[in-house]
């Protein structure tokens, strides 16, 4: 019969083996490791145009999808249960990526293309945890384009489009007059409503001031 120390020892080697041997551990850090990577590339982009999720979101959104896949495929998982773990992954994001939208005025929404790089950052990890680092790789090489190289282009065509609508002038102010563009408001009105300064004598003053 097993001592207690020994009872405990086979215990925690076996939660611990999952990775059984050295070749599973170099599988599941390279996997681990690229959609982290992968992710941190979309996540920079986004932190260098001062956006709220940067980084470390799109790293931990990333390696977290990854996850998700990986242990289904070590538990094998058929492939038709690891579609609903992937759903669920997604629909998940969804909620995640909602939180960076926020809309200013009636027609004014912010965080759109953030969200959309949290969505591809998971489908990513996705594509990592389940083996296919090749096709992460060219996914995320496909989002730095769009996001970077397709920027400009976007904000010329944004521009001309406000050109031709008329809104891209800035709005006169309630204060303006539109005839003169003078205040609406006169101070020499206000200067003759006042009533006059008695003068020496009781006369009205009617000096300049």
């Amino acid at each position: 019969m097993a001592s207690i120390p020994d009872s405990i020892w086979l215990t925690i080697q076996q939660e611990f083996g999952d990775i059984p041997d050295v070749t599973e551990l170099t599988r599941i850090s390279l996997r681990l490791a690229v959609a982290l990577l992968l992710g941190g590339l979309l996540g920079y982009e986004r932190e260098a145009h001062g956006k709220s999720a940067g980084l470390r979101t799109h790293m931990l959104v990333s390696m977290g999808a990854a996850l998700f896949v990986l242990m289904p495929l070590q538990a094998g998982m058929s492939i038709g249960d690891l579609s609903r773990v992937i759903q669920g992954v997604v629909a998940g994001i969804g909620f995640l990526g909602a939180g960076t939208i926020m809309k200013r005025g009636h027609d004014e929404i912010h965080g759109l293309t953030t969200a959309a790089s949290i969505w591809v950052a998971a489908a990513v990890g996705i594509a990592a945890g389940a083996g296919h680092e090749s096709t992460a790789v060219l996914a995320t090489l496909f989002a730095l384009f769009t996001l970077s190289a397709l920027k400009r282009f976007a904000q010329d065509t944004h521009d001309a489009a406000l050109d031709r609508t008329g809104q891209g002038d800035a709005p006169a102010h309630d204060d303006e007059d539109p005839d003169g563009g003078q205040p609406a408001h006169d101070n020499r009105q206000a200067d003759a409503a006042r009533p006059a300064r008695a003068g020496p004598g009781g006369a009205p003053d009617r000096s300049k001031r």
